[in-house]
């Protein structure tokens, strides 16, 4: 048979739990007006990556696999193609072909953005994932990339390089 003090100490414990209760009853209610209005993340939210560009509007990506490589979850497939002399699609020597992000098996760990010696990916503010049908979890290339800026087409074309010039003037 309980005692007198384990009797108290209970009622203790219940009045300071409904104590709780009732100061958190007595607070306004914080709730975001979603989908009527866009939530606000913080900026460090690790939301959809985002392949970025620079400032000519080509991809940064050079496809050199290290965010392939540090993926735990091993989501990220990269496919390399070289830059041609007619046509740059990236600053380096190569560009990612193919770049798929499978968020069926992505855990938003970071490591990706981290790793990446071009900051080509990031972290933005997407967070509607869900779906039904896993198949429509892997992103492609097309769309991760970002937007590209007015006035640039995303492909760097050269011209064919100038016969020199004879010797003589």
């Amino acid at each position: 048979m309980p005692t007198i003090n384990e009797i108290l100490a209970g009622a203790a414990a219940i009045a300071k739990g409904m104590g709780v209760t009732v100061k958190e009853m007595l607070n306004p209610v914080l709730t975001d007006d979603y989908p009527g209005a866009p939530p606000k993340f913080q900026q460090r939210y690790r939301g959809l990556h985002v392949l970025q560009r620079d400032e000519n509007g080509l991809e940064k990506c050079v496809a050199c696999f290290l965010c392939s490589a540090a993926c735990p979850v091993q989501c990220i497939y990269i496919e390399a193609a070289d830059n041609t002399g007619q046509a740059r699609m990236s600053g380096g020597e190569r560009y990612a072909a193919v770049y798929n992000i499978d968020y069926s098996r992505c855990i938003f760990c970071g490591y990706c953005v981290e790793a990446c010696p071009t900051d080509a990916i990031t972290h933005g503010h997407g967070f509607e994932l869900a779906s039904y049908n896993t198949s429509t979890l892997i992103y492609r290339k097309e769309q991760l990339l970002a937007p590209l800026s007015a006035g640039t087409s995303g492909e760097l074309q050269l011209d064919p390089p100038v016969a020199s010039a004879p010797a003589g003037h």
